[in-house]
């Protein structure tokens, strides 16, 4: 009776969290759920190894036409990754911090590459390890409650999941603003910023869903065709411009400049009520984030979306070495008092010679795509 027990608790904690992420094959079309709406699907490294093979898998499967991404519950598609975890790990000199980027990095890089039509229903919260599960697909389509930030700078990291590679390709230079500002694009802004490429209304996507998962061994034109079918039949906020639109100039001026300290002293002199809105958002940023954020996406810009993440892989273990990520989790997450005590507290005191090092290549310990 004790071994069937125990075996029963062994099968019950598999499926507790297996149960985590569900995927499944309907039709044509193999759908990934993220299922955890009480952290808001946050995205743990168990999760992350389920997803990986089976992308792989539907890949080489002859009878999967599309792959589809979704979240649970009312609230998000996913709001990023377990950070919390990463940090508890860290503190404990736990593996887990190599792993948890190594893996992560992968996947995305598996959806960027993804040989199959990657659809994303971004419908709800889409931050920092959720925008890295959706922007590097073919097809991102957002709704009325869609909430886009890369928020990283705020608990001392940085805009990671690509961010390196897709930020500095936004028109203009409205990547570098979201990426040190972790400014929050709402509902059809998501599509106009370049982030998405459909918008449809959020209680649509069941019909959308269902239509997607019934085509027959539809090509990506097919897909295509039936979600532009899905946009253009979506009318909310049709007339409204987009909330940068009025900023444009000053967003491309000021975040053109070569480093974080001139940035600072561009949106000083502008000054602005935007100008002074994202300066204070960017004093309570870590220094050092918004270092490494400014010179990834630089050079990111020119770079593949394997070389950035071998980038963002290195800046990432950086972060784990260093002393603000873990203030940053405190801070937001953990004590919830919103005052960080960053170290250095100040621009200046970020030596270039300090951020040169964290772009270091890791030799063996690279990571290789």
């Amino acid at each position: 009776l004790f071994y069937i027990i125990l075996q029963h608790l062994k099968t019950c904690q598999h499926t507790d969290s297996a149960a985590d992420v569900l995927l499944q094959k309907r039709g044509g079309a193999g759908i990934i759920t993220l299922n955890r709406p009480k952290v808001l699907n946050a995205l743990s490294l168990r999760m992350i190894q389920q997803i990986y093979p089976q992308i792989k898998a539907w890949e080489q499967d002859p009878e999967t036409f599309l792959i589809i991404i979704k979240g649970t519950g009312e609230k998000a598609f996913c709001a990023g990754g377990d950070v919390r975890a990463i940090a508890d790990a860290g503190k404990a000199g736990d593996r887990m911090t190599q792993d948890y980027f190594r893996e992560e990095y992968t996947l995305n890089n598996a959806v960027g590459t993804c040989k199959k039509p990657y659809v994303a229903l971004i419908d709800g919260i889409t931050m920092g390890g959720g925008v890295g599960l959706s922007v590097h697909g073919h097809f991102r389509v957002a709704t009325e409650k869609t909430v886009f930030a890369m928020p990283e700078t705020a608990i001392g990291l940085f805009p990671d999941v690509g961010g390196g590679y897709f930020l500095p390709r936004l028109s203009g230079k409205i990547g570098y603003l979201l990426a040190l500002t972790g400014f929050r694009l709402k509902g059809r802004d998501v599509l106009k910023a370049g982030i998405a490429t459909h918008f449809v209304e959020s209680e649509k996507l069941p019909d959308l869903e269902k239509d997607l998962i019934a085509l027959k061994s539809p090509s990506k034109e097919n897909i295509a065709d039936l979600l532009s079918s899905y946009h253009n039949q979506t009318k909310i906020d049709q007339e409204k411009e987009f909330v940068l639109d009025e900023h444009m100039e000053k967003i491309n001026s000021i975040f053109s400049a070569n480093s974080m300290e001139e940035i600072v002293q561009k949106l000083k002199q502008d000054g602005s009520p935007f100008a002074m809105k994202q300066l204070e958002t960017m004093n309570k940023m870590s220094p050092t984030s918004l270092k490494l954020a400014l010179r990834q996406l630089r050079e990111g810009a020119s770079m593949s979306l394997q070389d950035v993440f071998t980038m963002e892989y290195r800046l990432s273990q950086a972060c784990m070495r260093g002393h603000d990520f873990y203030e940053g989790v405190r801070a937001v997450l953990i004590d919830k008092d919103q005052s960080p005590r960053w170290k250095p507290a100040a621009l200046e005191e970020v030596s270039d010679e300090f951020v040169d090092n964290c772009f270091k290549p890791l030799g063996n310990n690279d990571l290789k795509l």
